[in-house]
C-alpha cells in the first residue's frame, strides 16, 4: 500500500494547484505567469540495517502491498579484478553457479523444484560485484530461501555447464562485431580508459578457454564470505521475524579473508581521430571522448544540471541545434559521465547516415566551442533542474527501489543519505556553477574523436578533419584455431605428394579430374541458427578457378550470388544488387580454389604444394595432416591413409563479424557423376556448427551461360 499512498499523496499535493484559485490567478491570459508551488517535501522510508558478527551486512525493507518478498545479496568482486588471461571469469562464474545447482540438486531439478512456486533465484556478474536473488510467494519463502542459502554457499559448478557457458561466451564473440552499437560501445571504453584497463577488457577465445572449473571454485572461495556480502530483503514479512531467520541462517558462517584494495590506472587515449570502417551499414556512430568523474566528486551537482541542459534530452542544447535545427542526427546526446566505483566516461555522442558523418562532427565541434562564447543561461537551467527534480520521485516510488539505492551507497561507501539530498542539492546550483563545471570538465582538444561507419559513403574522409588511426577490431581466433592454421607451405615434401595422390586417387583418378573445367551442382543447405534449422536449395554454377554463381531459394524469394575477379555481389528477390566488400569477394575467390575437385584437377601445377606432417584422431581413424596451398588458398586436410578420403578440412574464413576459423566434417563419400565425393559435409565457425551441405546432384562440364556471372541493370530510380 506504500506505493499507492506514496502516488496518491503527489496527486493530492498537485490538486492544489487547481482548487480555489485566487483572482490574480483567475485573470492570468499567460500560462507562464501562473506561480508554481514547490514541490512537497519527499522522506523514503528507510529500510532497516542490520551487521552480523561476521560482518555480513543486511537490510530490510518491509513492503506489505503484496504477498510477495524478494531478495539480493551482492557480492563484493566482479569482472574488473579478474586475471588478464582469464577475462570472461566472471561471466562464467555468475552463469554456472546457477546453472551448476548444488552439491545435492542440479540446476535443471533447482529449475523444476522453483517452477512449480512460480519462484526465481538467479545468479549474475558485473564490473565490481556478483549477485544472487531470489524471488517468490510469501508463503513459499522458507523453501526458496533454503535453495537460495544452499546455493549462496555450496554451489557445484557442474563441468557440462561450464562448456555450456563456454560455448556461449564463445557465440557471442564471434558476433560482437556484427552491430555498430556494440562496437562504438566497446571500442570507446577502451579510448576512454585505456585499452588494457579492467574495465575496458573484452573476454577472448583464448581467455575463456583458459577457464577451468577450479577458477570457479577458486573465486567463489576468495569472494563468496561473509563479510564480502550485502543483502537487501524487501517484501511481505515482520522485520524482527525475518531478522531472526536470517541471523540463523548466516550468523555462525566464518568470517573470509579481508580483501586487498584494487588498484586501477587509466590511461586515456590522446585526442585525435579513430576510425572502425564497417562496410555493411549505411549510418555512422560518432563518438568524442575521454574519461569522466565519480559521483563523489563535489561537483557531480553542477555536472548533473550541465548534462540535461546540454546534452540531456529533447529539450537539451545538442538535440535542439543538431536534430532540431540541423537535421543532421537522429540521436544526439552525452555528458560529463559519472560512477560510484570508478570514473565514468566523459562523451558527446552522435548517430548520423553516412553522408554526413564529418559535417555531425564538426556540429558537436561548434556547440561545444560555443559553451565557453556564449555559456548556458539561466533558461536553460531552470529547464534542466526541472527535469531532473520531476524524474526524481520515480528513482524511490517503490520500497524495492529504495533499498536498491541503499545497497549500492553501502556497496560503495556513500553517505546512507547520499540520494535524499539531491532535491536541494540540485536546487542550489547556480548558472555560475554549471559554467565552471562546463570549463572544467569539457575540452575538445582534449577529446578523442571515434568514428563507427562505412567510410566510403563520408561526405568527406576522415583524414580531412586532421590524422586519422585505424582501429583494428579483427577478432583474434581460438587457440585451436591457431594451432590449424599451420604455414602455407611454400614447396611439397614427399609425404605429402603422395598423400595428394592417395586423394586425387580416391576421388576419380588423375586423368578424369584433369579434364574437368567447370561443374554445377545442386545441394540441400541448412542454415543453424539459435531460432532452428532453416533449409534451402542452392545451385551452384562453377567456372574453374575464379567464376561462381549460386541460386538459392530463401523463404522471401530467389536470391543469386555471384563472384569474379572483376565483380562480387548479391542480387535480392526485390531486383536490388548489394557489393560484397572486398575482403569477402577474396575470400570467395579463395572458397573456389579450396574446392577438393579443383585441388585435385590441379594438383600437378607449379603453384599446389602439399606438405604431410603430424597425425590426428578424426573419429576411430588417425588421419594424416596435410597442409595445401592451393594458388595461393591455404587449407588443412586431414587425410584416412588408407582409402584417401579427406575426412575433415580446416581453414581461414569470414563470418558477418569478421575472420573465423572455419572447419568441414567431410562425411557419406559415394559415387557421383563418375567421381567419388563426400556428399554430407558439416561446417563450423570458431567450433561452433553453422550449416550443413548435402549435394544431391553433379554435372560436370556443362555448358554454363556466361550472362549468369554479369551483374543486373541498376533498377530505375523511383520517383
Amino acid at each position: 500500500m506504500k506505493t499507492i499512498r506514496i502516488v496518491l499523496a503527489i496527486v493530492l499535493a498537485a490538486s492544489t494547484l487547481f482548487v480555489a484559485p485566487s483572482k490574480a490567478a483567475s485573470q492570468t491570459t499567460n500560462w507562464k505567469q501562473i506561480p508554481t508551488p514547490p514541490l512537497p517535501a519527499f522522506h523514503p522510508p528507510v529500510p532497516k540495517r542490520i551487521e552480523l558478527s561476521n560482518g555480513m551486512v543486511i537490510f530490510l525493507q518491509e513492503d506489505h502491498e503484496l504477498p510477495l518478498i524478494d531478495g539480493t545479496a551482492r557480492i563484493r568482486g566482479g569482472s574488473h579484478i579478474e586475471p588478464v588471461g582469464k577475462v570472461g571469469l566472471v561471466d562464467i562464474f555468475s552463469e554456472v553457479w546457477r546453472t551448476g545447482g548444488t552439491k545435492t540438486q542440479t540446476g535443471d531439478q533447482l529449475d523444476d523444484f522453483l517452477e512449480v512456486r512460480a519462484a526465481k533465484v538467479e545468479t549474475g556478474g558485473g564490473p565490481d560485484s556478483t549477485t544472487i536473488s531470489l524471488s517468490c510467494l510469501k508463503g513459499d519463502f522458507d523453501d526458496v530461501f533454503k535453495v537460495f542459502a544452499d546455493l549462496l554457499q555450496n554451489p557445484e559448478f557442474r563441468a557440462d555447464k561450464i562448456d555450456i557457458a563456454q560455448k556461449q561466451i564463445y557465440d557471442a564473440i564471434s558476433r560482437r562485431n556484427d552491430e555498430i552499437g556494440a562496437i562504438a560501445a566497446r571500442e570507446t571504453a577502451k579510448l576512454a580508459y585505456g585499452t588494457n584497463n579492467p574495465y575496458a577488457r573484452e573476454p577472448e577465445y583464448s581467455t575463456v578457454a583458459a577457464i577451468t572449473r577450479q577458477d570457479l571454485l577458486d573465486w567463489h572461495k576468495t569472494y563468496v564470505q561473509p563479510n564480502h556480502i550485502i543483502l537487501g530483503i524487501s517484501g511481505d514479512f515482520d522485520a524482527p521475524a525475518m531478522e531472526a531467520k536470517l541471523r540463523a541462517a548466516f550468523d555462525s558462517w566464518p568470517k573470509g579473508s579481508d580483501l586487498p584494495k584494487d588498484e586501477v590506472r587509466y590511461e586515456p587515449a590522446k585526442p585525435g581521430y579513430y576510425q572502425i570502417s564497417k562496410e555493411d551499414v549505411n549510418q555512422s556512430s560518432v563518438h568524442l571522448v575521454t574519461l569522466g568523474t565519480t559521483r563523489n566528486n563535489p561537483d557531480y551537482y553542477a555536472i548533473a544540471v550541465f548534462n540535461e541542459a546540454f546534452a540531456g534530452g529533447f529539450s537539451s542544447r545538442l538535440f535542439n541545434d543538431i536534430r532540431t535545427k540541423r537535421g543532421l542526427a537522429y540521436n544526439v546526446g552525452g555528458g560529463i559521465g559519472t560512477n560510484f566505483g570508478h570514473p565514468g566516461i566523459l562523451q558527446f555522442v552522435a548517430g548520423t547516415k553516412s553522408q554526413s558523418t564529418i559535417e555531425s562532427i564538426q556540429a558537436l565541434d561548434e556547440d561545444i566551442d560555443d559553451l565557453s562564447k556564449k555559456p548556458i543561461d539561466e533558461d536553460e537551467i531552470k529547464h534542466a533542474k526541472d527535469a531532473i527534480l520531476n524524474a526524481f520521485i520515480f528513482r524511490l516510488d517503490s520500497p524495492d527501489k529504495v533499498l536498491a539505492e541503499r545497497m549500492t551507497y553501502e556497496f560503495y561507501g556513500y553517505p546512507s543519505d547520499w540520494l535524499d539530498k539531491l532535491p536541494a542539492e540540485i536546487q542550489k546550483v547556480t548558472a555560475a556553477d554549471v559554467n565552471r563545471v562546463a570549463a572544467k570538465y569539457v575540452h575538445r582538444d582534449q577529446l578523442a574523436v571515434l568514428v563507427v561507419g562505412n567510410t566510403k559513403e563520408f561526405d568527406k574522409p576522415l583524414s580531412s578533419l586532421g590524422p586519422v588511426k585505424e582501429i583494428d577490431i579483427t577478432i583474434p581466433p581460438p587457440p585451436s584455431a591457431k594451432e590449424e592454421e599451420g604455414e602455407k607451405p611454400t614447396a611439397s615434401n614427399e609425404e605429402g605428394k603422395a598423400m595428394a595422390a592417395k586423394v586425387v586417387a580416391a576421388i576419380g583418378g588423375e586423368a578424369r579430374l584433369a579434364a574437368i573445367k567447370s561443374v554445377k551442382t545442386k545441394i540441400t543447405l541448412t542454415q543453424k541458427t539459435p531460432q532452428g534449422d532453416f533449409p534451402m536449395q542452392m545451385e551452384t554454377a562453377i567456372v574453374f578457378p575464379d567464376h561462381l554463381h549460386a541460386e538459392m531459394q530463401t523463404p522471401n524469394g530467389t536470391v543469386n550470388v555471384v563472384v569474379t575477379p572483376g565483380a562480387a555481389f548479391m542480387a535480392l528477390p526485390n531486383g536490388d544488387t548489394q557489393s560484397f566488400p572486398e575482403p569477402r569477394k577474396a575470400e570467395m575467390l579463395e572458397q573456389i580454389k579450396r574446392d577438393p575437385i579443383f585441388i585435385a584437377a590441379h594438383w600437378k601445377d607449379p603453384n599446389m604444394f602439399f606438405h604431410a606432417g603430424g597425425t590426428e584422431k578424426v573419429g576411430e581413424t588417425d588421419a594424416r595432416i596435410v597442409d595445401v596451398d592451393s594458388d595461393g588458398a591455404a587449407i588443412r586436410w586431414f587425410v584416412d591413409p588408407k582409402s584417401g578420403y579427406i575426412l575433415k578440412e580446416t581453414y581461414k574464413t569470414l563470418s558477418p563479424s569478421g575472420p573465423v576459423q572455419g572447419e568441414t566434417d567431410m562425411d557419406e563419400w559415394k559415387p557421383m557423376s563418375g567421381l567419388n565425393l563426400p556428399l554430407l559435409r558439416h561446417n563450423k565457425q570458431n567450433g561452433q556448427e553453422t550449416s550443413t551441405a548435402e549435394y544431391t546432384a553433379l554435372e560436370l562440364n556443362p555448358a554454363i551461360d556466361p550472362k549468369l556471372f554479369e551483374k543486373p541493370a541498376e533498377k530505375p530510380a523511383q520517383p
